[in-house]
């Protein structure tokens, strides 16, 4: 039996699975997030824990004394801050707190981080947070012995043990990403140093042990090893099988991701994409982001007071875009922009532009914006030979043929199940315990291949060049 602990940014979740990766049990306990000033994002380190001890409780009456193995995933870039007791200095700030914008423009304009790190800078990273602190709060400075992230500090708790990952590690700004390694370069550039850093390990390496009271606590043996884990989206890649080169998966969430897996290093950060190590040894992958996708949906439900599963049912087959674009930059976005000033907008809209036209131009328009995060990855080398589709928006076959033509892609939909983060730390918990590696992170059985519609594939082109041109007159607006 292995365990999947996945820190989310709403809630932490809990996944019990059998030696042949069948889901036994599963438990959530909420979260909130505080927001004293405009841009700031803060989470209290002690709800983890407390969410934890729910979340253990709770799996704990289906008997964990066959456990063998427990994964961390979670949400990445947080800052959590302890002294040399190991005490939180103040709450952790938040992957999505942008209160460090200028802290991050000022590293990113030293060619280093760049150049060591794979990556932009951006405000959301671990490196500026703590630069902000710095400057603002030098008395919490002073005081700081160790930076952990969010589940690292869950690991702490665990263990006893200081530790971070390589694929939550590279999320940093602090981190060599092609060495696996710290970069005292961009430590010392940054005011910090690698004694304030964790030790690493792999994702799929031991860590530590969990702590004799907790096992005694919750009923479980002495012994369980705690495995490395990885940063959300790599332990969804581990939880939907995309290890090897070629393969991908993109995700409709609340956001969208393309996440492609590397057999190397390939960094390009001109193009706004992520290059981050995988959790596997030896292998990395990159992410294009786009910061709404079912939130665009969303968003223009709530404008025509409907419920989006209403206005994508029964759309029948797909159709060649219209004349009425949609850009779904609600609050900025990631790739290819790096722009958090940009701003979503209809375009082309006329009489004729009824609530289905509009519809397909909002579902259009976030699968053109995955069609660029395409583009930007295969700018640096990537390539894509198998895609997955996972996340709501997945539900919409509509929706999965667009992207599917748009990309000119087959979309494979798994049957239905949660191969998510905390599944994917569950297999990584069963790779420490066991000396499993890759072989055991396979692909999900698949319910449907959606293929591109090859007859509106020329129209689907000419759709993501207005696209563009559209995006290209917004950006000089804002």
């Amino acid at each position: 039996m292995y365990l999947g602990l996945d820190l989310g940014t709403s809630g932490l979740k809990g996944i019990l699975i059998d030696d042949d990766q069948r889901v036994l049990a599963e438990a959530t306990a909420p979260l909130s997030v505080s927001r004293p000033h405009e841009g700031w994002s803060e989470q209290a380190p002690a709800a983890w824990l407390q969410a934890a001890e729910a979340v253990l409780g709770e799996l704990s009456k289906h008997g964990l004394s066959k456990l063998r193995g427990i994964g961390l995933s979670g949400q990445m870039h947080g800052a959590t801050l302890l002294d040399a007791s190991g005490d939180v200095l103040r709450p952790c700030i938040l992957w999505n707190d942008t209160r460090a914008h200028a802290e991050a423009a000022d590293l990113d304009a030293d060619p280093r981080f760049r150049q060591i790190s794979g990556n932009i800078v951006f405000p959301g990273f671990t490196a500026p947070k703590l630069v902000w602190v710095a400057r603002h709060e030098p008395e919490v400075f002073s005081k700081l012995a160790k930076v952990l992230l969010p589940k690292d500090y869950l690991r702490f708790w665990l263990t006893g043990e200081q530790v971070a990952e390589m694929s939550d590690a590279a999320g940093t700004s602090w981190f060599d990403t092609g060495a696996r390694d710290w970069s005292d370069e961009l430590l010392d550039a940054s005011g910090m140093t690698r004694a304030q850093m964790p030790r690493l390990v792999e994702g799929s390496e031991v860590s530590g042990e969990l702590r004799p009271d907790l096992a005694e606590r919750f009923g479980i043996p002495r012994g369980v090893v705690v495995a490395g884990g990885g940063g959300d989206n790599a332990a969804s890649g581990i939880g939907v099988g995309v290890v090897k080169a070629g393969q991908a998966f993109v995700s409709l969430g609340t956001s969208g991701v393309l996440f492609a897996a590397n057999d190397g290093y390939q960094p390009d950060p001109a193009t706004a994409v992520h290059t981050f190590c995988h959790a596997l040894p030896g292998t990395w992958h990159q992410m294009g982001v786009i910061l709404a996708a079912t939130d665009a949906l969303n968003w223009y439900a709530r404008l025509l007071e409907a419920e989006p599963a209403d206005l994508t049912s029964g759309m029948g087959g797909l159709q060649a875009p219209g004349k009425a674009r949609f850009l779904p930059y609600l609050g900025g976005e990631r790739t290819p922009h790096n722009d958090a000033a940009i701003r979503g907008a209809f375009i082309g809209l006329e009489h004729a532009t009824d609530r289905a036209a509009a519809t397909r131009a909002v579902l259009e328009g976030v699968s053109f914006a995955i069609r660029d995060c395409r583009d930007a990855l295969a700018a640096t080398g990537t390539r894509i030979e198998s895609l997955l589709a996972v996340g709501g928006g997945s539900r919409s076959r509509y929706w999965c043929e667009a992207i599917a033509t748009a990309l000119g892609t087959p979309v494979s939909l798994p049957v239905s199940g949660d191969f998510g983060g905390a599944f994917g730390a569950a297999r990584l918990g069963m790779m420490a315990a066991t000396g499993a590696g890759a072989e055991i992170a396979t692909q999900p059985e698949i319910s449907a291949v959606i293929d591109p519609v090859a007859a509106l594939s020329d129209a689907f082109d000419e759709g993501h060049a207005r696209y563009r041109a559209a995006a290209a007159a917004i950006k000089g607006l804002t």
